[in-house]
């Protein structure tokens, strides 16, 4: 990861509120990255960023938008993840509602644990994420090798 990280934002309908709360009280340490978010929340987080930035006199951050999630932003996210292209999750998802995309949010944050990426499902912990001293600077993190896997023989008799 380098100093400047590709932040990804998803909230699920009931929690883009939340999410849009979190942003405006962070807004200061997020316009400092590249981020990339699903469908409304994009809009939302676009906006959110603009009227702060715009009443402080800032740039606002390019704010890339993907699909919805249940259109696909979901899986989107994930192969960006996947190619090295976010160095953090933020996703304040809805625990209490069903979500028609239920099996691409589960992908989706298996593919965070597979590639050992930060992830915030709640605004504790988005707080601890933003606030940490590692934010800011560059990081690696370590990745479990999985070319044994890979290669691995399978029989297929």
């Amino acid at each position: 990861m380098k100093k400047k990280k590709n932040i990804a934002i998803v909230a699920h309908d009931n929690r883009k509120k939340d999410i849009i709360e979190w942003v405006s009280y962070n807004w200061m340490e997020l316009v400092q990255h590249n981020l990339i978010c699903t469908g409304t929340t994009g809009k939302l987080v676009e906006e959110t960023l603009a009227f702060k930035c715009l009443e402080n006199s800032v740039v606002p951050p390019t704010v890339t938008r993907l699909k919805s999630g249940p259109l696909g932003g979901d899986q989107q996210l994930g192969a960006l993840i996947v190619n090295g292209e976010v160095d953090i999750l933020i996703f304040f998802w809805d625990p209490m509602q069903p979500q028609p995309h239920d099996v691409d949010v589960k992908a989706l944050l298996r593919i965070t644990v597979l590639y050992n990426i930060p992830t915030a499902s709640n605004r504790s912990t988005a707080d601890f994420i933003v606030s940490s001293s590692l934010f800011h600077e560059s990081y690696r993190p370590i990745v479990k090798d999985y070319a044994g896997y890979i290669t691995r023989e399978v029989d297929v008799t």
